[in-house]
C-alpha cells in the first residue's frame, strides 16, 4: 500500500512538474519573441539614422565641394588678373 501511494506521489509531483515546465516554455517564448521584436524595432530605427546621418554627410560634402570649386575659380581668376593686367571680371570671362 505505501508503494503504490508513493507511486501516485511521485506521479502527481511528475505531472505538477510538467505542468509548470510547460508554463515556463510558453513565458520563455513569449520573451524572447518580445526580445526578438525590439532587437528589430532597434535594428530598424539605427538603420533610419545612418541614413539620415548619410544623407546629411553627403550634403556638407557637396556645400564643401562647391564652396573649395568656387574659392578655386576666384583663385584662378585672380591670378589670370595678375599675370594679364585684367580685371578679374575679364579674368573670368575668359
Amino acid at each position: 500500500m505505501r508503494k503504490m501511494i508513493f507511486a501516485a506521489a511521485v506521479a502527481g509531483a511528475a505531472l505538477s512538474l510538467a505542468a509548470c515546465s510547460e508554463g515556463t516554455q510558453d513565458t520563455t517564448e513569449a520573451a524572447a519573441d518580445s526580445a526578438m521584436a525590439d532587437a528589430e524595432a532597434n535594428m530598424d530605427a539605427a538603420g533610419q539614422e545612418i541614413d539620415e546621418a548619410a544623407a546629411e554627410t553627403g550634403a556638407a560634402v557637396d556645400g564643401t565641394m562647391d564652396e573649395t570649386a568656387a574659392a578655386a575659380d576666384a583663385a584662378a581668376a585672380d591670378a589670370e588678373a595678375s599675370i594679364e593686367n585684367e580685371s578679374e571680371m575679364e579674368a573670368q570671362a575668359d
